[in-house]
């Protein structure tokens, strides 16, 4: 059995931080990816439910860095820092990444999902946070937990059923 402490709901292009004894859940991960960082050391993670691969993509004068790749993933390591934790010690998990809809065309712009995964790999990679799980791609939708205590990602796939990583 799993604790059963804070559940702390992560909603689309948002990020929240857990400490040790909560868990925190995001669901409608289609092709946007739930990234998970945490420090299991001091039982301290954060989710950012990231939409779009690169903000460059953004419009507009006020920007949420959650809503991508390239920033949620550079903030959520900042606001993580804050807390105590070792960017060191920093591992990931993540799911998502879907390809939600099949198109005709090939063009790079209707894979959102595969991009998506392709550019939070690309910021882990240059923050050297290792990916210790994942659960990414195929067509179907899920929800995701991950509970501070034990470092489980309970990943809730559409017509899948439940798997932890």
């Amino acid at each position: 059995m799993i604790d059963t402490g804070t559940v702390i709901k992560v909603g689309i292009a948002d990020m929240k931080i857990g400490l040790k004894g909560s868990s925190i859940r995001t669901s409608g991960l289609g092709s946007c990816i739930g990234v998970v960082l945490y420090d299991e050391c001091i039982g301290l993670a954060g989710m950012v439910h990231v939409m779009l691969p690169s903000s460059s993509l953004g419009k507009g004068a006020s920007m949420n860095p959650a809503k991508y790749a390239d920033t949620g993933i550079d903030e959520l390591i900042r606001l993580l820092g804050k807390r105590g934790a070792d960017v060191r010690r920093l591992k990931c998990k993540m799911a998502g990444g879907a390809q939600m809809f099949q198109f005709q065309s090939k063009s790079d712009v209707m894979r959102i999902g595969p991009r998506n995964a392709e550019a939070v790999k690309e910021a882990l990679k240059k923050h050297r946070v290792p990916i210790v799980a994942e659960d990414i791609g195929g067509n179907k939708g899920r929800t995701i937990e991950f509970y501070t205590s034990t470092g489980i990602l309970q990943v809730r796939t559409v017509n899948e059923g439940t798997k932890e990583l």
